[in-house]
Order: C-alpha cells, then structure tokens, then sequence
C-alpha cells in the first residue's frame, strides 16, 4: 500500500494521539488523495494549517499525493516571514467577529463584555455555524475539532482549554485581539450595541435603591436590558483588568 512521511508542528500536535507527536510517522492511503484530505483524516482541521511543505516546496491543500512524498505540516507563524510561500490560512477578517458553539457559552458572554460582536449558537447544528460563519464573515471557536472540518468554514479556531479564565486568554493571544478591547460596549445577553439612556426613561425598570444611587444607564436597544455601573461593573472592570495582567506576564 502507498504511504506518505508526515511530520506536523508547534500546536498542531495537540490534535494528533501522543505516539505520533512530535515525530515523523507513516500514512498509508488508497487512490490518489489531496494532502488536505490525508490532513483531516490524521485528526487536524484545515483551519488550523498555514503551511505545507511537500518534498521541501510549499504547497496548497488541493496538491495530490504520491507514494514517498515527505509531507511538513505548520501552523500560523507569528514571527517567521514566510511570504515568498504558500499561505494556506486565509488573511485575518478586518473586522473580528465570532460565531461560538454550545460548549463555549461563558466565552461567548467575555467575548462580548469586551466588546466584541459573538453569536452564541446553542442550539444551531454544525451546518447552520457554517452557513453563518461564511455568510457573515465570522470566525467559529468551538471545542469539536470535527466541525473545524468543514469546508464552508474558513476562520476558525479550536479552543484547547476546559477553563473559561483560560480559554479567553488563549483566544485573545491566539488571534491578536488584545488593542481591540472595547469593554462593556455591547450586551452581554443578546450581543446588541448597548446605548445610554435617560434616567427618565428607564425610571420605571429600575429598582427603588437603583433609582436613588445611580445616574448613568445604558440600553441594549435589541432586547432592552438596562444597565448602570454598579457592582457587576465593577466586577468586570476586574475581571478585564485580570486579562490584560495575564497578556503583559505573557
């Protein structure tokens, strides 16, 4: 049977089991598959790839392979210039917003307390992520590698830790977010951009010890959540404070 010498780095060993870490291994195949066929087949979703290096040439993921072939396979690079090569990994969006699957819901909610735009899908199948991934240009972070693989979604990433505390750090390093913190500017129950409001015309939907301590209020004009800098205000101030320590401790 034909085989191919596959060796992956940095991060993309952690889909991998261990015995196949950090090593070359055999594949072996039948027909004439793609390397991004034999990639997904091994455990790692395409978006997760940014460089392929067939027999030591930079290839795309449509490139067939042959019995023999040597295959590198590479993540995202920070620091190294690989501009003459082939990027595999699509160009950031301009504008980052995400789509976050069931398991994800308190990532979803610190995503959008510091400002950025998150669906959370529920109660969505992996089809409907896709379609609105690539519909409205919105990166997917989810834990199942497996809907990483679908071919409609583009942007994404697999969120390796267990720990909310955790996976907003590690989704903030990863994709570069940290000058785009715009806290508390949309609402952490619907995603809607949050607006200030007239003490008046909220007087009503507050209550009685809320109307005499505070002054300031905003709205979510979507769902009409009311909000004013009380005590969960200050707790999140806390909680982002937390982040931005953790990203300078690196």
């Amino acid at each position: 049977m034909p085989s191919v010498e596959f060796r992956f780095y940095e991060e993309l060993n952690d889909f991998l089991p261990p015995t196949r870490r950090q090593r070359a291994f055999d594949y072996l195949f039948d027909g004439q598959p793609s390397v991004k066929d034999a990639i997904e087949s091994l455990g790692v979703p395409h978006t997760e790839v940014d460089l392929i290096l067939l027999n030591g040439a930079s290839v795309g993921f449509g490139q067939p392979l042959k019995n023999g072939d040597r295959v590198a396979v590479y993540p995202v690079f920070e620091s190294l210039d690989i501009t003459p090569l082939v990027h595999l990994r699509p160009l950031p969006l301009r504008e980052p917003k995400f789509i976050v699957d069931t398991n994800l819901g308190k990532l979803a909610k610190t995503l959008r307390m510091l400002g950025f735009d998150t669906v959370f899908a529920r109660d969505a199948s992996d089809h409907e992520i896709a379609r609105r991934a690539e519909e409205e240009r919105r990166t997917v972070l989810t834990r199942d590698v497996g809907l990483l693989k679908m071919k409609r979604i583009t942007h994404g990433l697999w969120v390796r830790s267990t720990e909310p505390a955790e996976q907003i750090r590690e989704v903030l390093r990863r994709l570069d977010l940290w000058r785009l913190i715009q806290p508390l500017t949309r609402c952490i129950s619907c995603n809607g951009l949050i607006a200030p409001a007239a003490k008046q015309d909220v007087l009503d939907e507050l209550p009685p010890l809320i109307r005499e301590c505070y002054d300031e209020f905003f709205r979510c004009p979507d769902c009409r959540k009311v909000y004013w800098q009380g005590s969960h205000y200050d707790r999140m101030l806390v909680s982002i404070d937390r982040i931005g320590n953790a990203n300078k401790a690196g």
